[in-house]
């Protein structure tokens, strides 16, 4: 599988995700608060270089990955390279710098569920959800006891790893995969070319 195919086929993935999550906000009701970036300023965010493909690519279509690897290799925080705080003095006010290109752990976190010791669904989202969406939140709880659809973590992580197996095994600190999903697209087009590259995806 050729890289652009890889890519589409995440992208594919992706497309899936965001529809299946409008229906879930849809349903329940439960929204991000505009302007909130506290879940991107965690610092133990873990994700695949896999998801990270796409943006890795549009980062090198651009002609600026060798200087975000560069950036990379220099950043020493462990909060994702992307995000984009407001300013100093309002914590947690912030966006992602390139939301198209997203991970996947970007878009299931605050809409996702995880299973429980005892094989239940337990939604993933944050506390400023929890607690400022309460009978939102409760009636969704809910709802996933009863059946309602939710993306869940590991169906989807195991639909990315058929894509590419040894780049979705992975987990790394987030900035980590960010890395590494630029090295795989630098050394993948070292002795390619981009043009050569779309003409054979056409």
């Amino acid at each position: 599988m050729s890289l652009t195919e890889k890519i589409n086929a995440i992208e594919a993935i992706f497309d899936g995700l965001d529809k299946e999550i409008k229906s879930f906000q849809t349903v329940t009701t439960l929204k991000c608060l505009p302007g909130c970036g506290k879940c991107c300023t965690h610092n133990q965010i873990d994700a695949s270089p896999l998801e990270f493909l796409p943006w890795a690519y549009h980062q090198y279509v651009k002609g600026n990955a060798i200087e975000v690897l560069d950036a990379l290799n220099a950043n020493q925080s462990r909060t994702c390279y992307n995000y984009r705080p407001v300013g100093l003095l309002e914590q947690g006010k912030g966006s992602c710098g390139t939301y198209h290109y997203r991970g996947l752990i970007c878009r299931l976190f605050g809409y996702g569920a995880s299973t429980d010791k005892y094989g239940k669904l337990r939604m993933v989202t944050c506390k400023i959800i929890k607690e400022d969406q309460v009978l939102a939140f409760h009636n969704a709880e809910k709802m996933i006891a009863e059946g309602r659809q939710i993306p869940v973590f590991t169906q989807y992580y195991m639909q990315l790893s058929q894509i590419d197996f040894e780049l979705g095994k992975v987990i790394v600190p987030i900035n980590t995969a960010l890395k590494m999903a630029l090295e795989e697209v630098l050394h993948y087009f070292m002795y390619r070319s981009l043009a050569d590259e779309v003409k054979g995806a056409a």
